[in-house]
């Protein structure tokens, strides 16, 4: 179960957000730091430990704002100062970098997406041929059908960022989702509740 984590920042004000700071946030650091970026945060996708488990030792480095769903913040303790709830279609800048947040829900009730200038971190809703578990608490096969409805309507030229390593390339496009990834040819809810949960 491999991650990826993500920098988002502004080439030339050399500011960034990191999105689901886990596991190694010294190498995060270390990374932003050859780029020669500040760090100002974090985006968050949902709140599940292998997204965020190096939150809080990212925040006693840099002492960011937090950007999370505001349905998935409760599951944020000791954090509330940093905190700031978003909310689906709000739009925060890094730099002069716009990035779109998307409530996606279905993988747990606050889950978000960020679209970027034609590039979309999907977290745990969108994978490459493959879509985030509903059988988990929170989980919820019908909102995942109707989030990856809204992902599949996005320019199909959006390239796909997801948020572990679960195919053989690191990136795909709204277009080869639609074309491939059998949770997006689905024709109705039936037949996605079906074939993603097996009823």
């Amino acid at each position: 179960m491999q991650n990826y984590v993500y920098l988002v920042g502004d080439q030339n004000t050399r500011e960034a957000l990191v999105v689901d700071p886990a596991w190694e946030v010294d190498a995060i650091l270390e990374a932003a730091d050859q780029e020669e970026y500040q760090i100002k945060g974090a985006l968050i996708t949902h709140t599940h430990f292998d997204h965020v488990n190096g939150l809080e030792d990212l925040l006693k480095k840099t002492d960011g704002t937090v950007y999370i769903n505001k349905h998935e913040a409760e599951f944020l303790k000791g954090m509330k100062g940093n905190i700031q709830k978003m909310e689906g279609g709000d739009k925060i800048k890094i730099g002069i970098v716009k990035i779109t947040l998307l409530h996606t829900p279905g993988h747990t009730p606050g889950s978000q997406c960020f679209l970027i200038d034609g590039n979309l971190i999907s977290g745990d809703t969108l994978f490459i041929n493959a879509c985030g578990r509903c059988d988990l608490p929170g989980g919820n096969a019908e909102e995942m059908y109707h989030s990856l409805k809204t992902l599949s309507e996005l320019d199909e030229k959006t390239i796909l960022y997801p948020g572990h390593n679960y195919a053989d390339e690191p990136t795909s496009t709204i277009a080869n989702e639609k074309k491939y990834n059998p949770y997006l040819q689905t024709t109705n809810l039936n037949n996605f509740l079906k074939y993603r949960m097996g009823y």
